[in-house]
């Protein structure tokens, strides 16, 4: 099924589908969970636009491949150019705020950092980023007080809160843009709270972003 951005209230949203940015641990408990020390400065990896698949409908879970991981987490939708950007920039580059879940092959990824080499096998591979729809951003009326929570099958598996971040969605976005200019279309993934887990083919899950967005998807 193929993806393409759009608004909760059914408008459209003229923008290509890019590569998604993502930043590792940037939540204290989430790094904590993991047993990995706190990062100093943003952790960054990339999701090549081929990751992305439209989270209304059931995702694929990889089969053969050890343990996968749901991390779910807010998604910023980039609507301009942004290159070496100031805060304020960034702020009036934001054209829509979503969720995304960060699947990730877990084991795999075990043996690459033990290897010291790099995750993308584990965490850009094709179908590994089911995004939602977006809402506009004056609907957000502080990005940094957003509830992100996940139930599986019925119960409640991540339940975090925005003001937790390490790095606050802004100074992230400025951060990012001093390394890679953020194109139109492009998605940042912000981080993800405590909870992570397992999911396997079956499963049933809902995100939710505050009293924003809330949907239903299945892992297949």
């Amino acid at each position: 099924m193929s993806y393409q951005h759009r608004f909760q209230d059914g408008s459209s949203v003229d923008l290509p589908l890019g590569k998604i940015v993502c930043v590792g641990r940037n939540y204290a408990d989430h790094a904590a969970e993991l047993n990995n020390p706190i990062p100093t400065e943003p952790m960054l990896f990339i999701k090549p636009a081929t990751s992305v698949v439209d989270m209304d409908h059931p995702f694929i879970v990889p089969q053969g491949l050890g343990s996968v991981h749901f991390e779910t987490e807010m998604s910023i939708l980039i609507g301009s150019a942004l290159t070496q950007a100031s805060e304020l920039e960034a702020e009036k580059a934001i054209a829509g705020v979503g969720l995304g879940l960060d699947l990730t092959l877990r084991d795999l990824q075990g043996k690459l950092k033990e290897k010291g080499h790099p995750w993308e096998k584990a965490k850009a591979f094709d179908g590994s980023c089911p995004l939602s729809c977006f809402v506009k951003p004056d609907q957000i009326p502080d990005l940094q007080d957003v509830d992100i929570k996940l139930t599986v099958n019925g119960e409640v598996r991540q339940h975090g809160n925005s003001s937790h971040m390490l790095n606050r969605v802004l100074p992230l976005i400025s951060y990012i843009s001093q390394f890679f200019t953020l194109q139109p279309g492009d998605v940042v993934l912000t981080g993800t709270p405590a909870g992570v887990g397992p999911v396997q083919a079956g499963d049933k899950l809902q995100v939710e972003l505050g009293k924003h967005i809330s949907l239903t998807t299945q892992a297949e």
